[in-house]
């Protein structure tokens, strides 16, 4: 068995937690302290945003109004294809009721979050997909109340593209804040009076760790960090397409990962050779961003066979995997960690991110091993029920009294033993040892 690292990362998706967590920790202390007090100051100090918090129908109408009919289409079209795709997620799952006992009915009701928060970055881009990735998916699972954030663009309000794709996704309030103060508010209600009951959507390292910060008070999507890629690929794949994906990845930020697990040693050589003059091609903003991403986080490495790559891939757990491979559907049963999977070199991360349907909001720093990514489930709370007559009430009882006093809980097991005494007045039972210490 060999797996050899022809390229290894010199830097972990830990390298830049120490600081951000710092930051956030006194951000979200000043905050909780003083409020939207506190935001304004933030949002005027760190994005240079001193207008109103919250868009209004009219401010919206103002600033999408000049959004291209083309630019209109697109943007509805991909929203179309999340919330299509969300729907059919919660109609995979539904209420239901099953007798379990004569005379005990149980159940299930899936029941929407109250106030969803979202996130939309906008930063070194305008993460126009992001929107309805969030809004979409949120509205989809009949979230009563969507909160979206996102950050002024370049001085002025949210970005026009990002602000009619919130719209369009069905966002019911939109707040220009950006950055640790965007999810704070939403957590705390400020400028809403309706703390969201889970914030989603992806973020730098600063966002990513006021989620983290905040979870417990509040839900979160997943544990978020880098976007990260990862390409498996044997000898038939094409060299030429692989780098091009690899570059399309590392390009959203400097400590983006991208790894290539490959069996070909060839195919290893050329993609390599390939990659940095791709970066070099590209404009300024992202090739200092690709640039840095492959000289710190890229790896190659090679395997001897298809099982080894999958172990390492299954490590890795990246947060996109694409498939460049003979075999397909072996791939899409052996694999089991990773945020979302691309067979075939017919599809792409890009495709995913943009516009094909499925949720671009996906766990990353391996929490792929024991989450998923965003989805119409995130937002539902599958709530249990149950119902029962006074004969299976008579069965329930006493097995539930015998197990509190095996446990030693004297309280719980009375609360059986008062309901059989009330029912069967007379009667006798075996509701075990009464606890006496």
């Amino acid at each position: 068995m060999t797996i050899e690292h022809v390229k290894r990362a010199t830097k972990t998706p830990e390298t830049e937690t120490d600081t951000a967590r710092k930051v956030v920790t006194e951000m979200l202390a000043a905050i909780e302290a003083r409020g939207e007090d506190a935001v304004r100051d933030y949002a005027k100090s760190l994005d240079n945003w001193t207008g109103e918090i919250v868009v209004s129908p009219e401010e919206i109408e103002r600033r999408t109004r000049a959004v291209p009919d083309g630019v209109k289409r697109d943007i509805a079209f991909a929203a179309g294809q999340v919330r299509r795709f969300a729907e059919a997620q919660r109609d995979s799952v539904r209420d239901f009721s099953v007798e379990l006992l004569p005379g005990l009915t149980t159940g299930q009701k899936l029941v929407p979050c109250n106030v969803a928060g979202c996130y939309v970055p906008t930063g070194r881009y305008a993460h126009i997909a992001s929107a309805y990735m969030s809004v979409a998916t949120a509205k989809a699972a009949a979230v009563p109340t969507v909160v979206a954030c996102s950050t002024p663009y370049r001085g002025e309000g949210i970005h026009p593209y990002v602000l009619y794709a919130m719209q369009v996704a069905g966002a019911d309030v939109i707040l220009t804040l950006g950055g640790v103060q965007a999810v704070a508010a939403m957590a705390f209600g400020l400028f809403t009076g309706k703390p969201a009951d889970i914030i989603v959507g992806p973020g730098n390292k600063f966002v990513a760790e006021a989620k983290r910060m905040l979870f417990g008070r509040v839900g979160i999507d997943v544990f978020a960090g880098p976007s990260e890629v990862a390409v498996i690929a044997d000898e038939s794949a094409d060299p030429a397409i692989v780098a091009s994906d690899l570059v399309g990845q590392a390009e959203h930020g400097h400590e983006s990962p991208a790894w290539l697990f490959t069996t070909s040693r060839a195919l290893a050589g050329d993609v390599m050779g390939r990659v940095p003059r791709l970066i070099e091609a590209l404009p300024p903003t992202a090739r200092e961003a690709a640039g840095a991403a492959w000289r710190d986080y890229g790896e190659v490495i090679v395997c001897d066979s298809r099982e080894e790559i999958v172990a390492v891939s299954d490590r890795y757990a990246s947060e996109h995997l694409e498939i460049h491979a003979a075999d397909l559907d072996w791939w899409l049963g052996a694999l089991s960690n990773y945020g979302s999977l691309f067979l075939g070199e017919e599809t792409t991360v890009a495709f995913g991110d943009k516009t094909s349907g499925p949720n671009h909001i996906l766990p990353t720093k391996f929490a792929a091993r024991y989450s998923a990514g965003l989805s119409v489930h995130k937002f539902l709370r599958p709530l249990t029920w149950q119902r029962m007559d006074r004969e299976a009430c008579k069965t329930i009882a006493q097995a539930t009294a015998r197990i509190s006093r095996l446990e030693g809980m004297e309280a719980h097991a009375r609360t059986a033993d008062d309901r059989l005494a009330k029912y069967f007045p007379g009667q006798s039972f075996d509701l075990g040892v009464a606890v006496r210490a």
